[in-house]
């Protein structure tokens, strides 16, 4: 989220207060680490995207049928363990992503794709509606050969067919290590920790019914 608008909000609701005042230390303090094993469970598949903020991108994931979770986090830079502090000063290289869990006999890597395509703008460089910086690009990872061949498929068949006014300025990066961010931003919307938050009624909450409008995939029943 744009790092002004993060801290009227943070500062001007008692709900976020305490993001204000992470824990994530930065310099030479050590920091505990909070990174998270690229393993599945048996018989279930893991894939991680980056499409600005996480909090919406979370909700979006969940919604989808055969996704078990999705964990808010970050990836896609060099800094072990980071922090939401320390992510926002955007010299990590890390992005606000989400790492989900899937059972891939009902959902796909590429149906994944398809959502993560349908739920954000991938044609604005280091951008996402009014959050600005690297942390918030889009990043599309892969973990192996052919799930990085659907990835430039996928971008080079969405460019043929013109689905988007602008290039795709989307990343395509081998997940290497992701970082889980702090408990309060984990089900951020879905457990109704950022109700009355104005960034969530006015920008999350609306792109989450967007993806719903224009997604051909099918969604949990009541999402």
């Amino acid at each position: 989220m744009n790092k002004i608008f993060k801290l009227l909000t943070l500062c001007s609701f008692a709900i976020l207060i305490a993001s204000c005042n992470s824990n994530g230390q930065t310099g030479k303090q050590q920091r505990p680490d909070n990174s998270v094993k690229l393993v599945a469970p048996k018989g279930k598949a893991i894939a991680a995207f980056a499409e600005g903020c996480f909090w919406c991108s979370e909700h979006i994931f969940e919604s989808v049928a055969g996704v078990d979770s999705a964990v808010s986090g970050y990836a896609g830079g060099t800094v072990p363990n980071p922090t939401y502090e320390l992510v926002n000063t955007e010299t990590t290289g890390h992005a606000e992503s989400v790492l989900v869990y899937y059972d891939p006999k009902v959902v796909s890597y590429q149906d994944l794709v398809n959502v993560f395509f349908a739920s954000h703008d991938p044609t604005t460089l280091n951008r996402q509606g009014p959050d600005v910086g690297s942390s918030y690009r889009s990043i599309l990872f892969y973990q192996t050969p052919a799930e990085k061949e659907i990835a430039m498929d996928t971008i080079k068949d969405l460019t043929k067919a013109n689905r988007f006014e602008k290039p795709i300025v989307t990343e395509l990066k081998h997940l290497d290590a992701f970082y889980r961010a702090e408990e309060y931003h984990q089900n951020y919307i879905s457990d109704g920790k950022g109700r009355g938050n104005p960034y969530v009624t006015s920008v999350s909450i609306p792109r989450y019914e967007k993806f719903k409008r224009t997604y051909k995939g099918k969604l949990k029943p009541g999402a």
